[in-house]
């Protein structure tokens, strides 16, 4: 009996024995799944602040980045600076002093056109050949000269009509190749003096008929081919004349 007491006071020592051994293993285990968690925790923070830190670094680069950006513009833009200068004037031109020779050259240009009408280089060559003035000097005298050359040509035309009878065509070629007018000159005074071409040709005719005999052929071949009348006006002379 007493061996029997003894055999299960051993075995209850031993469930307690291992008791104790099972609890020290499970609150082990407990301690370490804490601790786990406690690290994996720490882990987790430490990685959330670093990444905060990170932004953080990132937006205050940014900012940075941006404010040097506005600097550097702000540098780049200088300041208008608001003008305090009064408008300047323009100084007036002066007319060219002129010479004693330029002078008295241009007061025997004005004295020539006074009296009777010029071409350009028609003044310039009655300055030169019959005044003794240098070529200089008469081209000084028609360029400075205050005329104008179309109306002097105007009043060439009206002054050989005025003597003797002319066509259209043949007053412009006198203008240019005897009174050395410009073709435009030439074309603006045929163009604008008041007169009747019919009327010239009649004259034509008349005087031809002074001088010698013609037929009516020949009188109207006269004024076409060597007056340049036109065939109508030329017609209408010789019906005037009677022949």
């Amino acid at each position: 009996m007493k061996k029997l007491f003894k055999g299960c006071l051993t075995l209850i020592g031993a469930f307690v024995v291992i008791g104790v051994i099972i609890a020290m293993i499970s609150g082990d285990g407990d301690d370490t799944s804490s601790e786990s968690n406690s690290s994996d925790q720490e882990q987790t923070q430490t990685e959330t602040e670093t990444e905060e830190t990170e932004t953080q670094q990132t937006n205050e680069s940014s900012g940075d980045e941006s404010a040097d950006t506005d600097t550097e513009e702000q540098k780049e833009e200088p300041k208008e600076e608001e003008s305090t200068d009064e408008p300047k004037e323009e100084p007036e031109e002066q007319e060219p002093e002129m010479t004693r020779a330029q002078e008295n050259a241009l007061g025997s240009a004005e004295s020539y056109i006074s009296t009777m009408a010029f071409s350009k280089e028609g003044l310039k060559t009655q300055l030169v050949d019959f005044e003794g003035y240098t070529e200089e000097q008469a081209e000084f005298a028609v360029n400075n000269i205050d005329v104008d050359w179309k109306e002097q040509a105007a009043k060439s035309a009206e002054s050989y009509v005025s003597t003797m009878a002319f066509s259209k065509k043949g007053l412009k070629t006198q203008l240019v190749d005897f009174e050395e007018y410009t073709e435009e000159q030439a074309e603006f005074a045929v163009n604008n003096i008041d007169i009747d071409w019919k009327e010239q040709a009649v004259k034509s005719a008349e005087s031809y008929l002074d001088t010698m005999n013609f037929s009516r052929d020949g009188l109207k071949t006269q004024l076409t081919d060597f007056e340049y009348f036109t065939d109508e006006q030329a017609e209408y002379a010789v019906d005037q004349v009677g022949l």
